[in-house]
């Protein structure tokens, strides 16, 4: 199959600046669903890739994000939102961005370009045979991305990708590409959205999922959740509230005393 950059394509709408709000609104929604009916083509691509981030987290092994730019906040967040959403340890789930965190909040689009950086970088996490590596790159050729997961099958850690071009260096570089075809972006080129949108949908599959089978949601509660604030402790005691058949004040003096969701249902009673 031949390589086609379908993300850098021009967009099926012109004349942008002429549109009024609404119809700005309409199209950038109609492209949305486009990224949504995407995704699903892909389901058995991602149910390969997540049973094997099953496989090596349970033995002990960690999940490591990279990525630049947009794709590399998107695996930056969702790493980030798993201690206090499943009460993983903060080495379980890693996300690393091109350019360190001063790239979170501010673009430094040089730092991609180097094709070694990215393994330099899993170095720094001692990433290892035990480890799962995603690639996150919207075009799939991104060289900070391509050039760490290529080291990584050289030295025997599994890998995955997400991106959304077909056949792109990224996908043929993993050994579980996942590749979710969006077509051209609303404004041309601007893979933070479509593409974007397509990407976060997959990374929710991945950790939920994965964080699921590990025993990390009970029902449909997040037991090991992290009470950090007062929502999240209002959270647990309601979790508690329900699974356990109790009121409010029990719940929250249960949490009180066991300091988790999971501690108080198995030592409640």
């Amino acid at each position: 199959m031949k390589f086609e950059k379908i993300t850098e394509k021009t967009s099926h709408y012109d004349a942008l600046e002429t549109k009024s709000i609404k119809e700005l609104l309409i199209g950038i929604h109609k492209e949305d669903q486009k990224a949504v009916e995407a995704v699903g083509e892909q389901l058995q691509k991602i149910e390969a890739l997540i049973a094997e981030i099953v496989s090596k987290l349970k033995e002990g092994g960690r999940l490591l994000y990279i990525g630049a730019g947009t794709s590399g906040r998107l695996g930056v967040l969702d790493a980030s939102e798993c201690p206090p959403t499943f009460g993983t340890d903060p080495e379980m789930v890693v996300g690393l961005i091109a350019g360190g965190s001063e790239a979170l909040q501010r673009s430094i689009e040089n730092a991609e370009d180097d094709p070694n950086q990215g393994w330099l970088d899993l170095l720094q996490h001692q990433v290892n045979e035990n480890d799962f590596v995603i690639g996150i790159a919207a075009s799939g050729t991104t060289p900070y991305v391509v050039g760490a997961i290529n080291i990584c099958r050289k030295n025997n850690i599994s890998t995955g990708s997400i991106t959304c071009n077909p056949n792109s260096p990224l996908a043929r570089a993993s050994k579980f590409p996942v590749e979710v075809i969006v077509g051209p972006e609303f404004v041309t080129g601007s893979s933070r959205m479509k593409a974007g949108t397509a990407q976060k949908l997959i990374l929710n599959m991945i950790t939920t999922s994965t964080m699921i089978k590990l025993g990390k949601v009970k029902g449909n509660k997040m037991i090991d959740i992290q009470m950090t604030n007062n929502k999240l402790t209002d959270r647990a005691t309601r979790i508690l509230m329900e699974e356990l058949s109790i009121d409010y004040k029990t719940a929250f003096n249960l949490l009180e005393k066991h300091q988790s969701v999971r501690n108080a249902i198995k030592n409640y009673l």
